[in-house]
């Protein structure tokens, strides 16, 4: 594992677990299509002495109180709180960081190390939902660094990013619409693949 405060460029990965992908109440087959893209985001841009991997899980305990809001899903032990498949092989070269909310900021030791990352110039984001866990990392991190006048540009790659489609929530209306957020919040929206 590499040393925090070595680490220039962090890439995170948010929530391309089972439960939001390929199985449990809140799935969405769709969201698939992102994977290839972020193993080959992966290869590309996390090789350097100075890029770190981030995998963020959504694992929930069976009473969770975020239930009151969303179906149970990504309950702890069960294979709807894993990573798919194809990313399970870089977790163990990872900063691996569980969930038990809609915001990574809050996982235990998130923000310890983000704190501990003194040279960090830039916080990249995959993963899924967009309008949800994405939303829910990138504009408090920014909000965080500005707190803290530290200048470190926060990143969403477009292209790596999805959310579901369901009866009153429209894949391309919520993606607009907590894109325009995000940029307004001063967040960088990139495209590359």
């Amino acid at each position: 594992m590499k040393n925090l405060e070595d680490i220039k460029r962090l890439r995170v990965v948010v929530d391309m677990v089972n439960g939001f992908i390929r199985e449990g109440a809140l799935a969405d087959k769709d969201i698939e299509k992102i994977i290839p893209g972020i193993v080959d985001w992966i290869e590309k841009e996390t090789k350097g002495e100075d890029e770190a991997l981030a995998l963020v899980k959504d694992v929930h305990e069976a009473d969770a109180a975020e239930f009151k809001a969303f179906p149970p899903h990504c309950i702890k032990g069960t294979r709807e709180s894993e990573l798919v498949d194809e990313l399970k092989p870089y977790e163990k070269d990872a900063l691996v960081y569980e969930k038990n909310s809609t915001s990574v900021m809050f996982a235990p030791g998130f923000i310890d190390d983000i704190k501990a990352m003194t040279n960090l110039k830039e916080v990249e984001l995959t993963g899924c939902c967009t309008d949800i866990c994405i939303l829910n990392a990138a504009i408090p991190l920014v909000n965080y660094f500005n707190q803290n006048n530290r200048e470190v540009a926060v990143n969403v790659r477009t292209d790596l990013v999805d959310t579901f489609n369901a009866p009153g929530h429209s894949r391309d209306e919520w993606t607009a619409m907590s894109l325009k957020l995000m940029k307004q919040a001063g967040v960088n929206l990139r495209r590359e693949y």
